[in-house]
């Protein structure tokens, strides 16, 4: 199961916190994600995350290419709705539009993520390992 992570600025020390919370549900999967979350989360918590790009210079497009290839089984996007920058708004809707075309759980909030990883935790998701063989 491969789970990549993203969050806008405003958002990146929940989903730093988040997953603190989670690390010991994380541990068992293959992460990525985009620069900068990355980073934060692997110094917080030890994780092994494959970093791409930061968001703005394209690690949304690099996370883009992996759902488009199906190599992405969940993405945690921690959006900040309030707040978006000008160059957000197209690759926010890109990763969405790509995540309903290809049938990959997203949570956009730490609400959907909680509710996400317990789903995982309890074998919720395996469905994504028979669409990826």
């Amino acid at each position: 199961m491969n789970i990549a992570i993203t969050a806008h600025d405003a958002k990146k020390e929940l989903m730093v916190q988040f997953c603190i919370a989670y690390c010991g549900i994380l541990s068992r999967y293959s992460l990525c994600g985009t620069g900068t979350t990355s980073k934060m989360v692997s110094e917080a918590t030890g994780l092994e995350i494959q970093r791409f790009l930061s968001g703005s210079q394209g690690g949304d497009q690099q996370i883009a290419a992996r759902i488009a290839c199906n190599e992405i089984d969940l993405l945690l996007f921690f959006r900040d709705p309030l707040n978006p920058k000008s160059h957000e708004a197209a690759n926010d809707m890109n990763l969405l539009r790509l995540c309903d075309m290809h049938n990959i759980p997203v949570a956009t909030n730490i609400a959907t993520a909680e509710v996400l990883i317990h789903g995982l935790e309890r074998g919720d998701l395996d469905w994504r390992n028979i669409l990826r063989d």
